[in-house]
């Protein structure tokens, strides 16, 4: 293969891409690498201030001008609660609106926050986080931030991906969904079921041309990542050794290959973007 056809393979030149929970952390770095690479980005927070709360923006409009500006493409900014059906069916709306049918989807909402949200102490994660301690009120926050969110988000825009035949969908998972452990179960357990949906789809949209896969990071550094944790400055390297933490534009390198036509024959798969941590089957 020609380096130009390997190229054009990695493209998203024009692809309309929404990467939803993109306003700070993992999903912005989604956000401004795909639109680094040429795509139509849409980025989305549950508020329109959503990015300040660690620093990493004064509001959604800004950063959207800021990565339009930055990588000469176009970048809007949506908000809204995606556990509520009613408001995505909005956003989707929106979205098509202005740039077109979606034809990128990465479900990257979520996080071990709690009822508390962001503000609250250690960043939001629960009280009692554990299997049995974590409240009722807490253990649908989680599992509707990240497991309901996914689902609703896939609803509304996928089947015009089915109408048109083709479409790319990545959804963000976790490395805590593939092994037991003591702390943030239910978020691992969220996790788990973003991890089946995700299989599950695939194998629905086969004959459609469409794929489906995850990307679960290990240990990611994030503004969020840094406030809501101990953290081992050692780790905090980004080269010389896989014994380390990882960085956003790691996972976004994954998930772009992933919305790519490199990985046209790729579905239904979960893979990890953490170091090597975990060498066992998903």
């Amino acid at each position: 293969m020609h380096a130009q056809q390997a190229q054009n393979l990695t493209s998203l030149n024009g692809k309309v891409a929404w990467i939803t929970g993109s306003s700070r952390g993992i999903g912005k770095a989604i956000a401004e690498h795909f639109a680094s690479r040429g795509a139509k980005v849409v980025i989305h927070g549950s508020r329109s201030d959503s990015p300040n709360v660690f620093g990493e923006g004064a509001s959604l409009a800004a950063n959207a001008g800021k990565i339009a500006q930055t990588c000469q493409t176009t970048c809007i900014a949506v908000a809204g609660d995606l556990t509520d059906y009613g408001v995505v069916q909005n956003l989707v709306s929106e979205i098509r609106e202005q740039l077109g049918s979606i034809d990128i989807l990465v479900n990257c909402a979520g996080g071990d926050i709690g009822g508390k949200g962001v503000r609250a102490e250690m960043a939001g994660k629960p009280a009692g986080n554990d299997a049995l301690a974590i409240s009722p009120e807490d253990i649908g926050t989680v599992m509707d931030r990240n497991f309901l969110t996914c689902v609703l988000c896939c609803k509304a825009v996928v089947p015009d991906m089915m109408a048109r035949r083709g479409g790319r969908v990545v959804n963000i998972g976790s490395i805590a969904a593939l092994a037991g452990i003591p702390g943030s179960v239910i978020y691992a357990s969220a996790k788990a079921a973003v991890h089946e949906y995700s299989r599950c789809l695939a194998v629905q949209l086969r004959p459609y041309d469409i794929t489906v896969n995850v990307v679960a990071p290990g240990d990611t550094v994030t503004e969020r990542f840094l406030a809501s944790r101990k953290t081992e400055d050692s780790r905090k390297v980004h080269s010389g050794t896989l014994e380390r933490y990882g960085w956003p534009l790691e996972i976004a390198s994954a998930v772009e290959f992933l919305a790519s036509d490199a990985a046209r024959f790729i579905s239904g798969q979960v893979i990890r973007v953490d170091g090597g941590s975990q060498c066992w089957p998903a």
